[in-house]
């Protein structure tokens, strides 16, 4: 809790809980009902049934790290709002036929970074993207400029070391730089 309210307070409201912990589901409840200023959503979702574990869980976004025919059915289905994730322009292609046009870039810099953004701009004009994957404090705002990034996602707000020793100045310190940025 105490790092979700570090989030907030430095003016990020919409919180990514992953689903790479077994905690991960119950810290989704719990900012839910505890964090009220918090819009939390769950990442890393790779199954249908991870889809329905989020919904239970309160979570009032998803976001996933790849789109399979699946996958994407069960989150057209919850009736939250999603980010499915792309990484290529079929998997680009393909989300858009079912009429999504905001994707989850994934991995970003791994994936072709900001230039792969810039070229699909052209061919594909309608589509907008929050990259994740290896931004930092310093790219990001290379890849807020580009016309087809609506935001981003990073881990660099969440240091290691500062979740391990509970310092959530600093978490809300680099929160609040990063609502800042344009």
């Amino acid at each position: 809790m105490p790092l979700a309210r570090a989030l907030v307070a430095g003016g990020l409201p919409a919180i990514e809980v992953t689903l790479r912990t077994p905690a991960a589901l119950e810290a989704t409840r719990r900012i839910a009902q505890e964090v009220p200023d918090a819009v939390v959503g769950v990442g890393t979702v790779r199954t249908p049934l991870q889809v329905r574990e989020s919904l239970a869980a309160g979570a009032a976004f998803l976001v996933s790290p790849g789109a399979t025919p699946s996958l994407l059915d069960a989150m057209d289905d919850c009736g939250l709002p999603y980010l499915p994730g792309v990484g290529t322009i079929s998997e680009m292609l393909a989300v858009a036929e079912r009429g999504r046009t905001e994707m989850k870039f994934f991995p970003a810099e791994a994936a072709g970074g900001r230039p792969f953004l810039k070229a699909v701009a052209g061919p594909l004009p309608d589509l907008r993207f929050c990259p994740t994957g290896g931004i930092t404090v310093d790219s990001a705002p290379d890849y807020l400029a580009l016309g087809n990034v609506g935001c981003v996602g990073g881990s660099w707000l969440t240091p290691s070391d500062a979740v391990a020793a509970g310092d959530w100045e600093r978490v809300r310190e680099l929160a609040a730089q990063a609502s800042a940025l344009r």
